[in-house]
């Protein structure tokens, strides 16, 4: 596979939402092909993008810091659809989130892709 048929893959349901300090939030990409994990990164400006949660193959949600409540994640494996929560977003959450993906494929190290949601 190349790195542009892996771009192909996963795509923004949006490109920017808005929210009001409190309320909530919920980011999606749809996906295809067949993946092992589904992760979500946050990327604050001049800043590396940081992993958030990782969705693995079996459905278990595991975050890098599991004490942030605020985040949840789950994935409609019909709809080929992986949402992200954040519940209640505060400003401090303005970024740049990324959801990607980990293919089956072995020797592919292609594993981020811009889905393009600002919150």
């Amino acid at each position: 596979m190349t790195g542009d048929c892996l771009s192909e893959i996963i795509t923004s349901r949006e490109s920017e939402r808005a929210a009001e300090d409190g309320h909530n939030v919920s980011l999606s990409c749809n996906y295809s092909g067949v993946v092992y994990n589904l992760l979500w990164y946050r990327q604050y400006p001049g800043f590396k993008p940081e992993v958030l949660l990782t969705i693995t193959e079996s459905g278990s949600t595991v975050k890098v810091d599991p004490s942030a409540h605020w985040f949840s994640a789950k994935v409609e494996k019909q709809n080929k659809l992986l949402k992200l929560e954040i519940s209640p977003v505060h400003v401090t959450d303005s970024a740049v989130y990324y959801c990607a993906l980990e293919p089956t494929v072995t020797g592919n190290t292609l594993l981020l892709h811009k889905c393009g949601n600002h919150v």
